[in-house]
Parts: C-alpha cells; structure tokens; sequence
C-alpha cells in the first residue's frame, strides 16, 4: 500500500484539449459501449494505436451525442500519464490515422485546472431538415426529410417561445426526481438553411438554431418534434405554451424528431 501511494504521488499526469468533428450517422453515439461502434470507442482505439504501447490514457467529452448525432466543433480532454507528447509529431499522426468520418482540428495543452465537464460554456446545436418530396439519398446523414406540408411560419414563432429562462421538465427525456430540468436557451430560431449547401441538397431546406449552457436529455429533438407536429397542424400554439409551464401542466413529449438532422455545431468556452 506504500508503494502504492508513492507511486501515485510520483506519477506525472498531463492534460490536452483536441478540437474534432466527426460525422455521426454509422456511430451509436459518442460513449464508448461494448460491441457497437461509438465515436470514443474509435477515438481510443486510435490514441493507443499512435501513443507507445504502455502508455495509460483515458479521454472525457465537452457532451454525449446520440446516435447518428454528428458535431461541426467539439471537444475532448486527453489525460496522459507520464510522458508528454510532441503536439507537432502527434497530431498529423493522430488524424493521419482516425477513420475518415472522424477528424482532429486542433490539440493544445491545459492543466489539471481545467475540467472540460464543469468549465462555463455555450453550446449551439442545429437542426437541418427539408419538406416535400423524397430527398436525394445523399442527404439522408444531414438532415431529415418531412414528406408532409409544414407550416413554417408558424413553427418559426413557436421557436421563439424556447428562449429565456424555462423549467424544461417536458423536454428532458427519461427525467427523475433527482434531474434538474431548469434552463435558459439563450437563442433559438428557425430559418432557411444559407449556410449548408450540396448539389444533391433540395432547392429549399431549413435550419434551427438553439444556444445555451446546457441540455437535458433529447432537448433539442423533442424541441423539433414539437414544431413539427405544430407545423402538420396536430397540435396548436397554445399547446406549446403549456409545455412551458411545468407547474400547471404535466405534459410529458413522447415524439422525439430523428437524430440524423442533430448536430453540434459550436462549443465556445467561456
């Protein structure tokens, strides 16, 4: 046990930041689970294919993306017992050897002050969707496809009762009495998609946009879920307004909009 615990206070531990993006459709998500492909688990396959044999490492993510789930900008934090890394000759080796749909943007050194978990930040998820008729395969990792008539204008006014300060209770899927299901969504709109564009993309598609420091589970798919059903018309606005008023009505969302148009889009830290 003495041994032991000089050990521990021997052993030199250092501390990075890697910027990626990665695209989520063939992943379960970003956990590592056994026997499923998730992003961390090909992440860590790589880091210890690219750092010596023994060296001991161990990753945590800025959040755990669904399934299909994909991210423009995230985070993640390397602990390295040990050794220090060479960040020039690590990092073209790192990506290098990542799978195609996975890539590092950047990697710098932090310390052990940092806590990617606790750290105050904004996160911006966006949704990318089209209506009408059957999309190009293609598009099928982006965004979703709504056969039906929506009513946008609608759906864009209903997207602006998310912002402020909310109990989200009705948006926090699988919730308990222990899962802190207030909030504040800083920015949330829904506009026509001039951002992202693809020769195979329909001639018109839609983007929503929603910032804040954090989101319970399915926020944000539940949130689209919403506007969608309001925008086929089964559901009016004032049913919007009371899921926003937790107090008074219970009402619990079961239509959670497909994962594939999600994505993270920005982490800023604070």
């Amino acid at each position: 046990m003495e041994f032991l615990f000089l050990w521990e206070m021997m052993r030199k531990r250092f501390y990075y930041l890697i910027e990626i993006q990665y695209l989520g459709f063939r992943y379960h998500g970003w956990q590592k689970q056994p026997e499923v492909n998730t992003i961390q688990r090909m992440l860590e396959r790589t880091l210890k294919y690219v750092l010596d044999d023994g060296v001991k490492f161990k990753t945590l993510s800025v959040g755990r993306t669904d399934a299909m789930v994909s991210a423009r900008q995230s985070y993640v934090e390397l602990f390295v017992d040990t050794i220090s890394l060479d960040l020039e000759e690590f990092f073209p080796l790192l990506n290098i050897n990542l799978p195609p749909d996975i890539r590092a943007l950047s990697i710098k050194e932090t310390t052990k002050d940092f806590n990617i978990i606790q750290h105050p930040k904004v996160k911006e998820y966006q949704y990318l969707f089209a209506v009408g008729d059957k999309f190009h395969p293609f598009c099928a990792p982006f965004m979703v496809n709504i056969q039906e008539e929506l009513n946008i204008p609608l759906m864009q006014q209903a997207a602006k009762l998310f912002e402020g300060a909310h109990d989200y209770w009705s948006y926090a899927h699988r919730s308990n009495e222990k899962t802190i299901t207030e909030g504040v969504i800083t920015h949330c709109s829904l506009e026509i998609n001039e951002q992202y564009k693809a020769n195979f993309f329909p001639e018109k598609t839609y983007i929503l946009t929603v910032k804040g420091a954090g989101f319970k589970r399915n926020q944000i798919r539940l949130m689209m879920g919403v506007l969608f059903d309001l925008g086929k018309g089964e559901i009016d606005l004032d049913f919007v307004k009371r899921t926003l008023q937790p107090q008074e009505y219970r009402i619990k969302l079961e239509h959670i909009a497909q994962a594939s148009g999600l994505f993270l889009n920005k982490v800023t830290f604070q």
